[in-house]
């Protein structure tokens, strides 16, 4: 394929783009990476009959492509490789070359940044230390100091030749520019390629990947054993950590089921044990649950407001909930914590439910009908607060505010 796609993640929505300029011919196992603020470099591929070596640049701004042109010693043609924007230049490292050999070379990319005034150039790099073997499909990751290569696809013997998956993980050191391997205090994932890891803080997020015969659906963090996910995990263990600062845990979310009662979790549900805080739910299909059913919310409403709880109950609840109501209506959106978001976002649905559709039926009904004026109400149909972005939530507060309250 040779189309171009962008997904606006204000509203979630793709769109196929046009494009102009020196436009790449169509290619998979490509590898891209952005720079400065409104560039994406792409490096290589295959495009159904050879592998590619070129270089196309494309300002997200204008859309335009432009092949660049590059002098001196190229890579050779590959596809299935990473490329890694770091500061100035693009590292570029193993693939599948051409005639189908496996790659475990490092090359570095100059002349990227139009400020530097340098005329594009490729470097071939050899580091010292314990360098990954050859292999295609594989990720690396930047983080602080370091990049974090894991896993990928190669091959062994030397007669007859046979497939090799890893899970191996193997830091470059910015600073002493080596490489070295990266000691895991647990059990690592199954060997895999073709998987996708993100940097995320301090924290690895893997997923997926292919080892050959299956396809993986799997999650996994790898974090430091300082990391409070490794303290809460381990805090029953019998088995210590080891006690090297430079090793690593990689932990699977495995007690998602007993833990969560819709046996659902993730990374915010990871951040939210790791402060201390309880993480809620919307259940599949958007359920609208009245206010006085709603327990998490009557918690957090009694937890903010001065009243207390009474044998009547319904009273009291009324007082919590109209106390926490106002309490939203005038936050400031940068501090709302993270324990609030699931209980605000519900009682925003409530609210426009209560506003709109009061009269259709109970209100614990799933609500799939059009909403009138449903572009004001843009996340009445998100059915889980972590589809939320740190931008949402300005927005979700302030359609809050605008809410008539029920009488």
């Amino acid at each position: 394929m040779g189309d171009f796609w962008v997904l606006d993640t204000d509203i979630w929505q793709w769109s196929e783009l046009t494009s102009f300029g020196d436009l790449p011919s169509p290619r998979d196992f490509a590898a891209a990476s952005s720079f400065g603020n409104r560039k994406i470099v792409m490096y290589g591929g295959w495009d159904g009959k050879k592998w590619l070596s070129d270089v196309y640049v494309l300002d997200t701004m204008s859309l335009e492509w432009t092949e660049l042109s590059v002098s001196g010693s190229l890579p050779p043609p590959r596809c299935g490789h990473t490329a890694t924007m770091l500061e100035k230049r693009l590292l570029v490292y193993g693939g599948r070359g051409g005639g189908g050999p496996i790659l475990g070379d490092l090359w570095a990319l100059k002349g990227l940044i139009e400020e530097e005034n340098e005329s594009p150039g490729w470097t071939q790099l050899k580091l010292p230390g314990q360098g990954p073997s050859p292999r295609c499909g594989h990720t690396i990751t930047s983080s602080g100091h370091y990049l974090l290569l894991f896993g990928g696809h190669g091959t062994g013997g030397w007669l007859s030749r046979y497939d090799v998956y890893h899970n191996d993980c193997i830091v470059l050191d910015r600073v002493t520019a080596q490489w070295k391997r990266l000691p895991t205090g647990n059990e690592a994932p199954s060997a895999r390629a073709y998987h996708s890891m993100n940097c995320i803080g301090s924290r690895h997020l893997l997923f997926g990947g292919f080892d050959g015969k299956s396809t993986f659906g799997d999650l996994w963090w790898l974090v430091t054993e300082e990391d409070p996910i490794v303290k809460r995990l381990f805090s029953t263990s019998s088995n210590d950590l080891p006690q090297n600062k430079d090793s690593t845990s990689l932990n699977k979310d495995s007690n998602s089921a007993h833990e969560d009662s819709h046996g659902r979790h993730n990374a915010v549900v990871e951040l939210g044990k790791s402060l201390g805080i309880t993480i809620s739910f919307s259940s599949p299909g958007l359920p609208v649950v009245d206010e006085m059913d709603d327990k998490e919310f009557l918690n957090l409403a009694y937890s903010l407001s001065e009243v207390k709880p009474s044998i009547s109950g319904r009273a009291t609840h009324i007082q919590a909930i109209e106390a926490l109501r106002n309490h939203w209506r005038n936050s400031n959106p940068r501090l709302i914590p993270l324990k609030e978001l699931g209980p605000l976002l519900r009682d925003y649905q409530r609210l426009i439910t209560h506003n709109y559709f009061a009269n259709d039926g109970p209100r614990s009904e799933f609500i799939s009908t059009s909403l009138p004026g449903k572009d004001a109400y843009q996340f009445y149909h998100i059915n889980d607060f972590r589809q939320l972005r740190m931008d949402d939530i300005p927005k979700l507060l302030t359609e809050y505010k605008q809410l008539r309250l029920p009488d």
